[in-house]
């Protein structure tokens, strides 16, 4: 159902930094979406061909980017453009105004003289890029070239971030650590409402095979996601065997680098993962994400996860409760937490009520109420 009045009644635009993958920001867009299906959404650049068939319904609204040729598909590229690309959409006549925001959407013209839509941030993270540039250029495979390239705007370009942060009414952060981030970088504080997960799908499933022997992995082969530290620790156990789904750049090294125990399924539709997630032993979530769906869809499948004590984790993993947190990302201490997992037993039925916080439904509660009120204070302040 659509946001109960007045958020309908509104005129609200949304706005995305970029369409041209699906993930978790765009699954939250599709709720939101969802919520307020009269919203257009306004973004830098829009391959509808890599999008579902749902999307291309919509009433989307590109930057000029979007008609730059050559450029369009090497998105890097248009990092020092995308600022005023934003800035030039300007969206201050409307009521509300939603940014889901890991990069620069922020930084739409919500506020003129005349006019001043109500903007909310739901904030993924601050700009990765640009507050945390030697790590995500490691990470990212980029070259010394460009990665001098991208110094010499660097700067300017944080500054912009700080200064369009500061239109911003309103932030919502997906996780605390994100919430804390917001803080540092912008100075600004925050409400946390966590992404919205589809534990239902999962549940459904639940209890209907027994647990088989394999841990699993479900995610981008990216390197970001650490799973080369999965790879080192399960080579370490022979005898355990490990179930990697997804692809990316990294799968051939990967592949080359794994013993026989370790499978890589690649990609498998939606039914195959269901399956997979309920009969596994365990979880694997290795990396440091700003929230993370997979290990919630797992917890709502009634399974423990073994993660790095960082990040969005820390939201949802409650240690020897939900799973079991390994300090250091090093494989000798993934592999002591696999042993000591074994060690243990775990109720099924906890993991499910943890993941049911995090469910769709407990979004659309939360940011519906968020932004009534956001709407109702606003109306009372003008």
């Amino acid at each position: 159902m659509p946001v109960t009045v007045p958020i309908t009644e509104a005129s609200v635009a949304l706005v995305h930094d970029w369409l041209n993958q699906m993930g978790g920001a765009e699954y939250v867009l599709a709720v939101l979406h969802d919520m307020l299906p009269q919203a257009p959404v306004f973004t830098s650049l829009y391959h509808k061909e890599r999008m579902p068939t749902e999307m291309k319904q919509w009433d989307i609204r590109t930057s000029l980017l979007n008609y730059v040729p050559l450029l369009r598909k090497r998105s890097r590229l248009l990092l020092p453009f995308y600022p005023h690309a934003f800035a030039r959409m300007d969206l201050s006549e409307r009521d509300l105004v939603i940014s889901i925001k890991s990069a620069f959407s922020l930084g739409v013209t919500t506020k003129r003289s005349e006019y001043q839509a109500h903007h909310i941030c739901y904030c993924l993270t601050p700009t990765r890029f640009l507050w945390n540039f030697d790590a995500y250029m490691h990470r990212e495979q980029v070259s010394g070239l460009a990665r001098n390239f991208s110094r010499l705007f660097i700067h300017h370009l944080r500054n912009w971030e700080v200064e369009a942060a500061q239109q911003v009414d309103q932030f919502i952060a997906i996780s605390r650590t994100v919430q804390e981030r917001i803080r540092t970088c912008y100075g600004r504080e925050s409400t946390i409402i966590h992404p919205p997960v589809n534990t239902q799908e999962f549940q459904v499933a639940n209890d209907l095979q027994p647990t088989q022997d394999h841990y699993l992995i479900v995610s981008r082969l990216i390197p970001y996601k650490r799973i080369d530290l999965a790879v080192e620790a399960f080579n370490r156990m022979p005898d355990r065997k490990l179930v990697i789904v997804g692809e990316g750049r990294d799968e051939a090294a990967l592949r080359a680098a794994a013993q026989g125990n370790i499978v890589f399924a690649g990609y498998l539709d939606r039914p195959q993962v269901v399956e997979l997630m309920t009969t596994c032993r365990a979880f694997i979530f290795p990396g440091e994400e700003d929230f993370g769906i997979t290990p919630v869809e797992a917890l709502s499948a009634g399974k423990p996860v073994i993660a790095y004590e960082a990040g969005g984790a820390l939201d949802y993993v409650k240690n020897d409760t939900t799973g079991i947190f390994f300090q250091t990302q090093e494989p000798e201490a993934l592999a002591q937490a696999v042993e000591d997992y074994e060690r243990r037993s775990w109720d099924p039925a906890i993991c499910r009520q943890q993941a049911q916080q995090f469910s769709v439904e407990a979004f659309r509660q939360k940011m519906g109420d968020f932004l009534g009120q956001a709407l109702r204070h606003r109306d009372t302040s003008d």
